[in-house]
């Protein structure tokens, strides 16, 4: 289903702001149009999705129920147990956490409890704060503070890349003794998906209803099969050329004047949720994403020459890089084992890094080359950066599990540290960027 395009009138009178939606990623500006079920409204610019059919509360809330009971299984009862010459060590998800702590490194300690316990943890517990109350038929409290700290969250929510760290370990404690997993594993496993899709089919609309997008009544027939021209944007067709801000919490647009004060700093608030607005674009986006991805530039050095992790056995082992580990894991036969180590900690780090670096200067160029194109890219940076994780993940897991002494230990070391460094700042060298500043080149560069 195609949104309707809005011309580009500065006008405002006689227009309901509710019933239209600016594209985040490009600014566009459309109508809302009723929804047909499992439907889901695109960007006829960028191709980003704007807003899906709006379903019942009951599917999030008992999803989100759900994820609250695995995972309290998967924190509770044994993950893995590595058995080896009649010893046995057992390790919790937290056990990593724990691990790293006592190994005098409690940044990297903190980074892989947030990102495996306390924020899926958050999201979850938000989801209930909002949704068990809207279910009894009351509006929640601190609706858009909570709304709000869900989607800052929610990237930072690694339970995928962490499970993937754990089959990557498993795969490497194979040949070492033998491994066996437990409940909390199987919990794990299935709470991801509980989790993904608990949060993929909640909606900022069931807080604060929208008008004539509510998406429970199929399309009217002057708007479904359609020709798609009908729909074609106008290049002006954007929120900042009429002087519109759009909410990240609601989704509600606002107009730059008359709006009422959000706090002593004299930040605005939305005049539907309440939450503040902070400009039309990302303050300072290119100076700060330049900073930020220079700075991971410089980190990504020490995370490479610097180990990341000491394996010894029998009392004989040596430090091991990321580049090391993946010879070894390709010497031993496991080749594909260490492509997926080599592409998510080497290749995607500095993928992330030459896309961004291209997008900024694309940016400050004024390039006309095809904004389609590099909005694409954006997104792409976005989803490939957490995944370089699971290395620390995998340090994380293996420290935690392979404390048998004499027989085997394994030690993280300063270079995990630094790589995650390397995955922080990238994660938030692209959220800094701003796609938007693409678009209203192209459109400034078209107009001359």
């Amino acid at each position: 289903m195609q949104p309707e395009a809005v011309s580009n009138s500065p006008d405002h009178d006689g227009v309901n702001l509710d019933g239209l939606i600016a594209c985040h990623e490009c600014d566009a500006l459309f109508r809302r149009v009723p929804l047909t079920k499992r439907a889901r409204a695109h960007c006829t610019r960028c191709g980003a999705v704007l807003y899906r059919h709006l379903g019942g509360t009951d599917l999030p809330l008992a999803l989100a129920v759900a994820g609250l009971g695995l995972f309290f299984l998967a924190h509770v009862f044994p993950f893995l147990a590595l058995r080896v010459e009649g010893l046995e060590q057992q390790s919790l998800v937290v056990s990593g956490v724990a691990t790293l702590w006592e190994a005098d490194m409690p940044e990297l300690a903190v980074l892989v409890a947030l990102t495996s316990i306390v924020f899926p943890l958050f999201n979850l517990l938000g989801l209930l704060w909002l949704l068990v109350p809207l279910r009894l038929g009351w509006r929640p409290p601190a609706a858009a503070f909570v709304a709000r700290m869900m989607q800052v969250l929610s990237p930072w929510s690694l339970l995928a890349v962490f499970m993937l760290g754990v089959l990557i370990s498993f795969v490497k404690l194979v040949d070492l003794a033998a491994v066996i997993p437990g409940i909390a594993l199987f919990a794990f496993f299935a709470l991801i998906f509980v989790t993904t899709a608990a949060q993929a089919s909640f909606r900022a609309e069931y807080i604060w209803p929208v008008p004539d997008a509510s998406g429970s009544k199929a399309a009217p027939s002057d708007t479904a099969g359609t020709d798609p021209a009908r729909y074609t944007l106008s290049p002006d067709a954007t929120g900042a050329s009429l002087g519109l801000e759009g909410c990240h919490v609601c989704g509600a647009l606002n107009e730059a004047d008359g709006l009422r004060e959000a706090s002593a700093r004299d930040h605005r608030a939305c005049r539907r949720c309440g939450a503040a607005l902070h400009g039309m674009r990302k303050a300072d986006s290119v100076n700060r994403c330049w900073a930020l991805v220079l700075a991971a530039a410089v980190m990504i050095i020490p995370a490479n020459v610097y180990p990341v992790m000491t394996v010894t056995q029998l009392g004989r082992g040596e430090p091991s890089t990321i580049i090391s580990g993946v010879i070894q894991l390709i010497g031993a036969g496991m080749v594909g084992l260490g492509l997926i180590v080599f592409i998510a900690s080497i290749a995607v780090p500095l993928a992330k890094l030459a896309l961004l670096v291209y997008l900024l200067v694309s940016v400050q160029r004024r390039s006309p080359w095809s904004p389609p194109q590099r909005t694409r890219m954006y997104r792409i940076t976005e989803v490939i950066g957490a995944w370089s994780m699971v290395d620390v993940f995998i340090v994380a897991v293996l420290a935690a599990l392979v404390q048998l002494g004499a027989l085997a230990t394994i030690e993280p070391e300063i270079g995990a540290s630094y790589f995650g460094a390397v995955v922080v700042i990238t994660m938030f060298a692209a959220q800094a960027f701003d796609p938007r500043l693409i678009w209203d080149h192209a459109v400034r560069g078209k107009r001359r």
